[in-house]
């Protein structure tokens, strides 16, 4: 059975912590212990986010700009993919040698078509890179960036998150997975890219993580799909009086909460909206829940398991 995991970029780089290599790497290393036995019984596909990472591409790309070329968002992506490739592929194929598992890992960089005709790109919305002061913002904008004023203070650049509509790379995935290697895949959402004709072209632009996963699970007719996050399940009411947990529930049901404002489109809904995505297309079921509980979610004794 080929599983698809959407590893959150939590899982990785946690907000609290020092964001250097070493701990990056600690952190990866931790998650795989939790993926690797799952490799026993599934083929796997993993997927991540790349926020920080991505963020951090642009910081020093704005630094250095009067040393060096300065790097677009889809190029910044691009490199962002094969930064936490090498650091999930490194980490994983030594834990999968620790338990004795022969199985090869492999980095794909990923480009994702979107189309430039997404209504986000007429309202930009999704804060990149580093802060900047209102001279700053101004000057920007005379270049012809959307700059917004930030929640946290200052401004930062916004850029469009359009929906995915085709994985470029979901054949070679496919092949490799079909030959008994975990792929590692659509890092950070996928690299933006668009078709003038016949071509490809990059584009500035974030795409979410999840609903690229899910699209890609589609495209390489995956069983199952998890999404590794920072809860152990899903709720309704979150952080509510009525609060409530949701240990199996079906697409239908699902779509239901999420149509009656449980699922933010902040936290929780580009995950449900992945599931049902996912769902409709045929696969066979979606467990949301927390990295250390993967192996037992599996098994349906813990997480939410989303059904069709």
């Amino acid at each position: 059975m080929l599983l698809v995991i959407a590893l959150g970029g939590n899982a990785i780089l946690r907000k609290k912590d020092k964001p250097d290599i070493a701990t990056q790497f600690r952190n990866t290393a931790r998650a795989m212990r939790h993926i690797t036995p799952l490799a026993k019984k599934f083929s796997l596909v993993i997927t991540h986010g790349n926020g920080p990472q991505v963020g951090a591409i642009l910081l020093r790309s704005e630094a250095a700009k009067k040393q060096a070329y300065e790097l677009p968002l889809h190029s910044a992506v691009a490199q962002s993919q094969g930064e936490m490739g090498y650091m999930i592929q490194q980490c994983l194929e030594n834990e999968l040698r620790r338990k004795g598992i022969r199985k090869s890992v492999s980095t794909v960089l990923t480009q994702v078509v979107v189309s430039k005709n997404d209504p986000a790109f007429r309202n930009p919305t999704k804060p990149v890179g580093p802060y900047y002061t209102r001279l700053q913002a101004m000057l920007l904008r005379g270049k012809g960036f959307v700059i917004a004023k930030d929640v946290h203070g200052g401004y930062r650049r916004v850029v469009a998150s359009p929906r995915p509509k085709e994985i470029v790379e979901a054949s070679a995935i496919n092949k490799l997975v079909k030959s008994g290697v975990i792929a590692i895949a659509c890092g950070g959402g996928g690299i933006p890219v668009y078709r003038p004709g016949n071509e490809l072209k990059g584009i500035d632009a974030v795409i979410d993580k999840d609903l690229a996963s899910a699209l890609l699970a589609k495209q390489i007719s995956a069983d199952i799909m998890m999404i590794l996050t920072d809860v152990p399940k899903v709720a309704i009411n979150y952080g509510k009086p009525g609060q409530r947990f949701l240990n199996k529930i079906t697409a239908k049901k699902a779509r239901q909460y999420m149509e009656e404002g449980h699922f933010p489109a902040g936290s929780m809904g580009p995950k449900i909206s992945a599931a049902i995505n996912f769902l409709s297309s045929g696969g066979k079921k979606v467990i949301i829940t927390k990295p250390e509980l993967a192996e037992k979610a599996l098994k349906g004794a813990a997480g939410t398991t989303i059904m069709r």
